[in-house]
């Protein structure tokens, strides 16, 4: 075999899943000559006496066990003694960390020395290496006196420095060369590393295995710069976040004989943390105190969302418990790029990401900042091997988005009525109608109150369902989707016998118990733990100094500012709000929840400083709209989120379809009766 071949072969033995396209594409090689190259390779193992590989029409590769062990044992050697040549991308990360962690200064003829290329190869490689260094705004700079170096943050420096050690290390077989190249001493690296197992047994800290392999050499690498003059800057790092830590006691304890200022140790620390592992959970409480909460409001979340119970929750928020501590650091300090993810998931994974990302929001509250797509991955990962432990499968459930082309608002509650009438289905997405044309994840059924072009289940619903559409909407999705209709007990009927034979003191209440009971959710005590602590009623919102009576108005636009002048006056909205409802009410005519009911809003960033709701009680009501609409009833929304206010927006569009209460509303004379009126309904509903 040739030079090539024996690359391609050592290539498929090392990863046996690679596939033909990123051969090609790492060894620049067209298809015809990767054919070719096979062809030899097939011919030497034929004359080896071993079965040829076979290529599938998806591009990957059939190898049978014995070349593997052949190779493995030594009874065959693709390998010759001769150096294998590096690719491309290889070359330019020995470049890089040979720049930033050299011993002696370096000139292009130890490049081509070390890395058997030409010079223009080494200059057209140090193009590519400038590329990559140009989004943490370094650069590659020559002198005569100190050889090439790379300036800069050398906080940024030493995140390049210490990806590349770690891609090179855990990825490659090419820790000999590296050390090599670096003229790093094995004794100074065996040290290192009986340091850091002697740490875990003292502090009762457990590093990964990943850890263990990487830090020696890195340890060396950040001493070997520090020595060159290439020291943190004080100010980069916390002192008193990351001095109290175990890894902090660990890195005085592995770099004892080394005087090194304190920056410096704050760096290691910092790394140190982003790989560890605590045996005691306390002291991570300790460290990070509400993160054990946000993990647990997490997994319900995601419960929620996916229709599922996990079994074992203790351990799994352990598990993530454990991941999310060093992932902590790992955001707050800007080294998650450390992390690369170069596989593709099956549907089902996207769709558990999609899901997880829903409920996020408490860990980034904790972390102050949007979780990156990696650290989402390994908690996705995580959450779905959970899932598949315990038999559960996205796959097997009925996945639902709802299509509702009537604004954000009136949106967000059909999304949330539909998902409260089929616990059993996982909600995905609530989607305009250009959002849904271009849609990517996997979907069962579609509900809209328009027709759509779908080939999935599609079912017409209004975007405020009474009791009695409830009703015949669940029948219908019911029996198309399950084929079969769920039997419906009757609470009137129940009340009925149970006068007969007994007195009832509270009829009102004994409904509203039976009813509760009749269509009990397994989740209910999950709804109710994170409701109590998030949710506020109706009545709660618009209280009496937030409401508003007048006779009439001039125009729709006057009324909007009446409605709005409470929530200036507290400082829950600024003036620009106003102005951007206004806008939006013109562009937006859904804002109309009902014949005489309106629900003037803007988006959080056009001036919410806190959640708040106002009324503006018209009763010779104002026109809007091209349908006529003569609207009695204003409730301006400002909302800072998406869920806050969602609770007691559906409680609103309970109070608009009414035929009991909105009428009483409308006629009320004082703020107080009016405040008092929605109370009673909300308690009584």
């Amino acid at each position: 075999m040739g030079e090539r071949e024996e690359q391609i072969l050592n290539e498929l033995i090392k990863d046996t899943s690679i596939t033909s396209s990123k051969l090609a594409d790492k060894y620049d090689l067209s298809r015809r000559q990767l054919g070719y190259t096979f062809q030899k390779i097939n011919n030497w193992l034929t004359e080896s006496q071993l079965p040829e590989i076979e290529r599938t029409r998806k591009g990957q590769f059939i190898i049978d066990q014995s070349i593997l062990t052949a190779t493995v044992t030594s009874k065959v050697s693709p390998i010759s003694n001769r150096e294998v040549i590096l690719s491309e991308v290889d070359r330019v990360k020995f470049l890089l960390i040979m720049i930033l962690g050299g011993k002696e200064p370096l000139s292009l003829a130890h490049f081509t020395s070390q890395l058997s290329i030409s010079k223009n190869t080494v200059l057209n490689d140090m193009k590519q290496a400038q590329n990559h260094l140009n989004a943490y705004q370094l650069e590659i700079q020559y002198s005569r006196k100190d050889g090439y170096q790379i300036e800069g943050d050398e906080f940024q420096a030493r995140k390049v420095m210490i990806w590349l050690a770690n891609d090179i290390i855990l990825h490659s077989d090419e820790k000999e060369k590296l050390h090599e190249a670096l003229q790093l001493e094995g004794s100074l690296l065996e040290q290192f590393h009986r340091r850091l197992e002697r740490v875990e047994n003292k502090l009762h800290i457990e590093f990964t295995d990943e850890k263990l392999m990487t830090m020696p050499t890195i340890f060396s690498l950040i001493l070997r710069r520090i020595r060159k003059g290439f020291q943190i800057q004080p100010l980069s790092i916390r002192y008193d976040e990351l001095s109290n830590t175990k890894e902090y006691q660990a890195t005085e304890e592995i770099l004892y004989d080394k005087s090194l200022p304190v920056p410096e140790k704050l760096f290691i620390t910092l790394n140190l943390l982003t790989g560890s592992v605590h045996r005691n959970q306390l002291l991570i409480e300790d460290s990070i105190p509400d993160l054990v909460p946000a993990i647990d409001k997490m997994v319900r979340l995601f419960e929620k969302n996916a229709c599922i119970i996990f079994q074992d929750r203790e351990q799994l928020i352990d598990k993530l418990l454990q991941h999310l501590t060093p992932a902590y650091y790992r955001i707050k300090y800007k080294l998650t790029d450390a992390i690369v993810f170069e596989s593709t998931y099956n549907e089902e994974f996207e769709q558990i990401r999609h899901l997880i990302k829903r409920a996020l929001e408490p860990i980034s509250e904790v972390m102050e900042s949007k979780i990156p797509e990696n650290e989402i991955t390994y908690i996705v990962m995580l959450v779905s091997g959970w899932m598949h432990m315990q038999g559960e499968s996205m796959t097997e459930k009925v996945k639902a988005i709802v299509v509702c082309p009537q604004g954000v608002s009136v949106s967000r509650l059909m999304f949330h009525q539909l998902k409260e009438l089929f616990p059993e289905f996982v909600f995905l997405d609530s989607l305009s109608v250009r959002e849904f044309l271009t849609y990517g994840l996997e979907y069962d059924v579609v509900f809209s109150p328009i027709a759509l072009e779908t080939e999935k289940n599609l079912f017409i619903s209004k975007t405020m369902l009474r009791p009695e559409d409830k009703q015949r909407l669940r029948k219908q999705v019911m029996l198309e989707v399950y084929d079969y209709i769920p039997n419906e007990i009757n609470v009137d009927d129940i009340l009925k016998t149970v006068g007969q034979y007994a007195d009832v003191n509270d009829e009102k209440q004994l409904r509203k118990e039976l009813y509760a009971y009749i269509h009990r959710d397994e989740n209910a005590t999950i709804t109710r733990q994170l409701s109590t602590s998030m949710e506020l009623d109706l009545h709660e919102f618009i209280i009496p100094k937030h409401i508003t009576l007048r006779e009439s108005v001039p125009s729709f636009e006057d009324a909007i500012r009446l409605c709005a002048e409470p929530l200036l006056k507290s400082g829950h909205i600024e003036q620009h709000y106003v102005e951007a409802a206004i806008r939006h009410s013109q562009e937006d005519s859904y804002i109309a929840i009902g014949p005489h009911v309106a629900i003037p809003h803007a988006a959080p960033e056009d001036g919410v400083r806190q959640v708040g709701m106002s009324l503006l009680r018209i009763k010779n009501g104002v026109t809007y709209g091209e349908e006529g609409h003569q609207i009695k009833l204003m409730i301006m929304i400002a909302a800072v989120d998406k869920q806050q206010h969602i609770h007691a927006l559906m409680q609103l569009m309970k109070v608009a379809s009414s035929e009991t209460i909105l009428p009483k509303l409308v006629q009320a004379n004082s703020k107080q009766y009016i405040h008092q009126l929605i109370e009673a309904y909300v308690r009584g509903s």
